[in-house]
């Protein structure tokens, strides 16, 4: 079991590193990434992924049972000041507490009966609320093409709301070639993109993959290229289009219904 530890200093190597996890190339070289809510500290200490439990020392109380958890798993527990936690954090106001986790290890491949896959999502509030709503809806993985948001940044991370845990998830440089193998396969691959046929007529509801383009250019060439149906929502009312992540909303919940 480790020893709890007292920070009260900004400047201590330790505080350093955990700040230095705000960016990617940090997250990238050590395979850690910063849980930032209750919620997710929670998830990465029962899941045996969390290795620095970083407390506000004047909420110590608060969150005893989260430093008594961490403790049991060996985690290193630091106790520092509200100013420090302040300086580490991403988030405006912080819960008092916050983790410095392992990233899960990438699948070799997605399997399942049902994908989601992005394509050049950029915006991580979008990324995040789509895994999300995977997450819900009982897919079983995700594939994100070169492009999307960081998935451990932290406002992906915040829109997840601990899916990022659940949904097994890989990235990709070439998303056309990954989903032209699952194509030969026998997965189907739905591209979203306007002036589609009618999603609801079209749609498939098993072995299939949805693909959501990007904010600004929708799905690419190649990927479209890939594609065995070519879907869009119907547009009724004046707007062209929707946000991606209300959008995916909608064409998730519809694949996972049970005809």
């Amino acid at each position: 079991m480790r020893d709890i530890k007292e920070i009260t200093s900004v400047h201590n190597p330790a505080v350093q590193a955990i700040k230095d996890l705000q960016k990617p190339r940090a997250r990238r070289e050590s395979g850690l990434f910063l849980a930032e809510s209750v919620k997710m500290v929670r998830e990465a200490i029962a899941l045996s992924l969390c290795r620095t439990l970083v407390v506000d020392g004047a909420r110590r109380q608060e969150h005893a049972q989260l430093i008594e958890d961490a403790l049991a798993q060996g985690c290193d527990v630091l106790l520092v000041t509200s100013a420090i936690l302040q300086a580490v954090s991403e988030q405006k106001t912080p819960q008092g507490v916050l983790c410095t986790a392992a990233m899960l290890p990438e699948p070799e491949a997605i399997h399942g009966d049902k994908i989601i896959a992005l394509d050049g999502v950029q915006d991580p509030g979008n990324v995040g609320t789509i895994l999300r709503t995977a997450d819900a809806a009982g897919f079983d993985g995700a594939l994100l093409g070169a492009g999307c948001a960081d998935l451990y940044g932290a406002k992906t991370l915040r829109a997840t709301m601990g899916s990022v845990f659940r949904v097994p998830a890989r990235r990709t440089d070439d998303l056309a070639a990954a989903l032209t193998a699952m194509r030969e396969d026998g997965y189907q691959i739905v591209a979203t993109e306007l002036g589609g046929e009618d999603f609801y007529a079209k749609c498939p509801h098993s072995r299939c993959v949805l693909v959501i383009g990007s904010e600004g250019r929708g799905v690419s060439p190649q990927v479209r290229a890939a594609a065995t149906h070519h879907l869009a929502l119907p547009m009724r009312g004046g707007a062209e289009s929707l946000n991606a992540a209300v959008a995916a909303g909608i064409m998730i919940y519809e694949m996972a219904r049970e005809r």
